[in-house]
């Protein structure tokens, strides 16, 4: 076996978090990592930081990916990464950390743009929601969104801050205080304050963090809460939704645990798959559509509730779901009848897994307590009334009665 060559802490990859000082304001380990590496990689403007001593450089390449792959290549040299402030937090850390094992990579982080964001503001940071906009739309926010919340967001651009004032002033947050904090810890450090509903079209720096206090104005929508069984009037649908209180039972039997990913086989407007992203930030989901227009509906309900991570697998199940990464838990809500469907779905979950069905015809009952027989599992039916106005009082009415199949692969 060859052995490894290694930089100043051991490990031969080193991660080192920079600020706008660039080299001066790293610490003496910072430091060393930096002066023992062979090779220096990370973004241009980060290369540009450390004065040319004839190293050779490795600047990102988009894809980023395309980047991890020729750095991995350099094994093992010394190579030294550098990354904007904490690089465990939405930065090449993180990223390098899935590729890499930990004896063989250093991280040393400096203040990121939260903590010196805070900082500025004075906002403790427990009582922060943090975000980055580098990856995601501006409409990730929306999930965020509730009168009173603090928020900071990394930014994608130079662009984004006034794209954001631009969603906080069409959902009725427009009186929302927003700070736009530009190159923080150096000389060329900016913060501009103003209103959503004012905030100018200029570019920011194209390095910048938005703080955002949340105020809702009288056009404001109430904030959706954090328990699954959001209403249904959330969703934009045809009438292929889950409604409210199958719903809520319906993922409380698919129980989502951070991390986990599901497939929403069948998925109508989307909200089994939107409402388990929303359980947890690591939370990952696949809606499977075969209607186009439905595929498009789905993805403008994930983006309006703040999922939109969300994946969408255009196609009709079973042959949707070939080539698909294996569920944690999967959920069938159209298609509960068809033996095919179900057959791929059980085959494909990961040991321990959930598999729920909601089944409102007979048909689809009929094949329900065939596989319970076959398979064990927990049934139930769920019978909702709602009172609806009739004349000048209220009048009960039943909602189709569901049958709910919830099992455990072994």
């Amino acid at each position: 076996m060859a052995e490894k060559r290694r930089g100043a802490d051991g490990a031969w990859l080193s991660v080192v978090g920079v600020g706008e000082e660039g080299a001066d304001g790293l610490g003496p380990r910072a430091r060393a990592l930096l002066d023992s590496a062979e090779v220096l990689a990370g973004g241009r403007r980060h290369l540009a930081m450390i004065p040319d001593d004839g190293r050779p450089r490795l600047p990102w390449p988009r894809p980023f990916a395309a980047g991890v792959d020729a750095l991995l290549a350099l094994r093992p040299r010394p190579v030294c990464v550098l990354a904007t402030g904490d690089p465990m937090h939405y930065g090449a850390g993180a990223a390098l950390a899935r590729r890499v094992p930990p004896e063989d990579m250093t991280v040393v982080p400096a203040a990121d743009a939260f903590a010196l964001a805070c900082a500025e503001l004075k906002w403790p940071r427990a009582e922060v929601a943090t975000l980055s906009l580098h990856a995601r739309p501006v409409a990730a926010l929306a999930a965020f969104l509730r009168p009173g919340a603090r928020l900071l967001a990394l930014s994608r651009d130079g662009a984004t801050p006034a794209a954001c004032a631009r969603l906080l002033a069409a959902r009725g947050y427009g009186d929302s205080a927003m700070s736009v904090l530009e190159h923080m810890g150096g000389p060329q450090f900016r913060r501009r304050d103003g209103r959503a509903r004012d905030w100018p079209e200029a570019p920011a720096a194209a390095l910048n963090t938005i703080a955002i206090l949340c105020a809702a104005g009288a056009g404001a929508a109430p904030p959706p809460g954090l328990v699954p069984g959001l209403a249904d009037a959330a969703y934009e649908h045809d009438g292929q939704l889950t409604k409210r209180e199958v719903r809520a039972a319906t993922l409380a039997a698919l129980a989502p645990a951070p991390g986990e990913l599901l497939w929403d086989v069948g998925a109508g407007a989307g909200s089994i798959a939107v409402e388990w992203l929303r359980a947890h930030p690591a939370c990952r989901a696949v809606a499977v559509e075969r209607d186009p227009a439905r595929a498009a509906r789905i993805r403008r309900n994930a983006e309006a509730l703040g999922a939109d991570r969300l994946e969408v697998a255009a196609g009709a199940a079973p042959g949707a779901l070939a080539g698909l990464a294996a569920p944690d838990a999967a959920f069938i809500g159209g298609g509960a009848a068809d033996a095919a469907v179900w057959d791929a779905c059980r085959a494909a979950l990961r040991p321990g897994g959930r598999l729920v069905a909601n089944a409102v015809t007979a048909a689809g009952e009929a094949r329900l307590l065939e596989r319970q027989t076959r398979h064990g599992g927990a049934l139930a039916r769920i019978a909702v009334s709602r009172a609806e106005p009739l004349g000048g009082g209220l009048v009960w009415r039943a909602l189709a009665p569901v049958t709910q199949l919830a099992q455990v692969k072994p």
